[in-house]
């Protein structure tokens, strides 16, 4: 494809290795091509990477597929998945999955991007529901801010919660950033 057709999102390869477009910078310099920077993020292992390319030149197109999988374990550093209609095995890699492996819960189906038969990554939802299986105590010290406390989720992954949130709430967490954003539930 031409680089004029590569936008924010587009799947590109790079040295045969996928890369998804992250940002992209035009420049028309008063002579010469048109300046095309380009900040990728390779698909395999969440680096990133910084390109320059000029108007007319090409570049290859990454041929992407989603799978819906439902997550069953995991196994060391490998989570594996199966795909809901082949029911195929896949795994991906703690480095594959970044920060997202604090929210996956067994049993969920996300939607995993495929390149051929072998797993790139995971679309995770912005938010998730988890269920709060321990936590600690409030620190009272402090009155000019909101007060917080560290809560284990139901992930082992701990965060911090206001002070009302007991075991057993489930709360909503924003999986971009990894921080509460409210109480959805309470249980007795």
């Amino acid at each position: 494809m031409d680089i004029s057709d590569v936008h924010k999102n587009s799947k590109v390869l790079i040295d045969g290795i996928p890369h998804e477009v992250e940002d992209m910078e035009f420049m028309k310099p008063g002579k010469g091509r048109a300046i095309y920077r380009l900040k990728l993020r390779n698909l395999s292992d969440s680096s990133t990477i910084e390109r320059t390319c000029h108007s007319g030149d090409r570049i290859d197109e990454a041929h992407i597929s989603t799978h819906e999988m439902q997550y069953l374990y995991q196994e060391d550093d490998h989570y594996i998945f199966m795909d809901t209609e082949t029911f195929e095995q896949h795994f991906l890699t703690d480095g594959q999955l970044g920060h997202r492996k604090h929210f996956l819960k067994q049993g969920v189906v996300l939607a995993i991007q495929m390149m051929g038969d072998k797993p790139l990554g995971i679309n995770m939802p912005t938010f998730v529901e988890l269920e709060v299986v321990g936590g600690g105590i409030a620190d009272k010290k402090d009155t000019f801010s909101t007060q917080t406390k560290a809560a284990v989720l139901e992930t082992g992954y701990t965060i911090a919660v206001p002070t009302f949130i007991k075991e057993r709430d489930i709360i909503r967490v924003d999986t971009r950033t990894g921080t509460y954003v409210e109480r959805v539930s309470t249980r007795k």
